[in-house]
């Protein structure tokens, strides 16, 4: 196993106004997790170097990228969720970053204030900036919330006394009325970003924000396809992973990665050689994200010799696997098309929302996968409630299925582990 450190900042997490000492101590736990969960891999393809470098300096490089863009009088934006349009922000000339809480380590510092009894990301998130211990968090000019669900849109009202936090109405319906309270909403998105940064945004500079975030959702399709492949030439926790620095990364870089190691897995792919051997159970896994680092389920089934080839779920297929459709230098026309895209995304907020129900099933052929597994945030309601249509519909098609509910808490590994095996034995026949 190789040695991984994440690089220490201190200076600039004090300038940031950290808890420096209590967020070192995070830091290096993350970082032995890394090595262990991630290092210990056989055969991963060399370009991963460069996501191994971005956890690295995940807390210092980057970090430094978002101070400087802030100097300059770029507007620096954190977001918790995949419908805020991070096209406009970059037509800015701004920066979006991703908030999502994936860890236990900062829900006791939300719980001091806010509920038990709800989605531990809601929680991890906002305890990162009540303990201040999340550089992100504290880099930000301003955040985007949006009202997905109840949990969300209410404690964007306390966070508002941390941070200044801006929400936008996302509709729980897709009709025609919807579509046209959404549009307004990306308006008033648009007219907020140009006060934040100073700046008007043009059909110039949006056509050409659209093609840089068009281009980072084509990179992790060709990557997404690329896993359907027998033998898998990733495993499922280095694809994951890709995906969770989807949402912090600079997209162009991004990209260019993406497509540099999907290069070297397209050859994998000729040569038959894999992360995984060709006999390893093929699992996809379905419903609520996984905010870096929850790397809980992914690492569990892989330890236990089945690869995971495909997330549906707003960490994996449902950021990316839309396109907003290009060529118009109307700005009208283009925030038409961009709110069409946003539209397609099948949140379980919806209803009623059957087009995620195919969805999976068409994801599941697709990648070649022989079970699903349903994963469900503790007190995420709308997932909880419609994994019922996705089990139904899983039953129908005679796809072997389980079903997990848990949370960042590693107290349930165990008993988790116990129901994985067991579902692997069962696809296995």
């Amino acid at each position: 196993m190789q040695d991984f450190e994440i690089k220490p900042y201190p200076e600039l997490w004090h300038e940031l106004d950290m808890d420096v000492e209590r967020f070192d101590k995070a830091r290096q736990m993350l970082g032995g997790a890394y090595s262990k969960i991630f290092l210990s891999q056989n055969n991963r393809p060399q370009a991963m170097a460069y996501f191994d470098e971005m956890i690295a300096e995940i807390f210092g490089g980057r970090i430094k990228e978002l101070v400087q863009a802030k100097k300059e009088g770029r507007p620096v934006v954190g977001t918790f969720c995949v419908y805020i349009p991070e096209e406009i922000v970059l037509a800015a000339d701004g920066i979006c970053v991703g908030l999502c809480g994936g860890s236990p380590g900062s829900i006791p510092d939300a719980e001091k204030i806010l509920p038990r009894n709800i989605c531990p990301m809601v929680k991890s998130a906002f305890g990162f900036k009540a303990g201040r211990i999340c550089p992100y968090f504290q880099a930000v000019d301003f955040v985007y919330g949006e009202t997905t669900c109840d949990a969300k849109k209410k404690t964007w009202e306390i966070l508002d006394r941390l941070v200044p936090t801006y929400v936008m109405e996302i509709p729980q319906m897709k009709k025609e009325r919807d579509r046209a309270l959404w549009i307004e909403e990306v308006k008033d998105f648009k007219a907020k970003i140009e006060e934040i940064s100073g700046k008007t945004i043009s059909p110039e500079q949006l056509a050409a924000a659209t093609k840089v975030i068009n281009g980072k959702r084509r990179a992790l399709q060709r990557l997404t396809k690329l896993r359907a492949a027998n033998p898998a030439p990733i495993s499922g926790k280095d694809a994951l992973l890709i995906e969770q620095i989807a949402f912090y990364d600079e997209p162009v870089r991004f990209a260019a990665k993406v497509n540099e190691l999907c290069d070297e897995l397209e050859v994998r792919v000729a040569k038959s050689e894999g992360a995984f051997p060709k006999s390893a159970l093929r699992v996809m896994v379905s419903g609520t994200p996984m905010a870096l680092p929850n790397w809980k389920i992914h690492n569990l089934v892989e330890s236990a010799g089945a690869v995971i080839v495909n997330e549906e779920s707003c960490i994996g297929t449902r950021y990316f696997k839309d396109l907003i459709a290009e060529g118009t230098e109307d700005l009208d026309q283009q925030l038409a098309a961009l709110t069409d895209r946003y539209m397609r995304i099948d949140c379980s907020c919806f209803t009623p929302n059957d087009e995620r129900v195919t969805q999976v099933l068409k994801e599941y052929k697709d990648s070649a996968a022989q079970g699903i597994i349903h994963y469900s945030l503790q007190f995420c309601h709308t997932y909880n409630i419609e994994e019922i249509k996705i089990r139904e519909a899983c039953q129908q098609e005679g796809i072997p299925y389980l079903s997990i509910e848990s949370d960042y808490s590693p107290d349930d590994v165990g008993q988790l582990q116990t129901r994985i095996e067991a579902f692997l034995e069962q696809v296995e026949g």
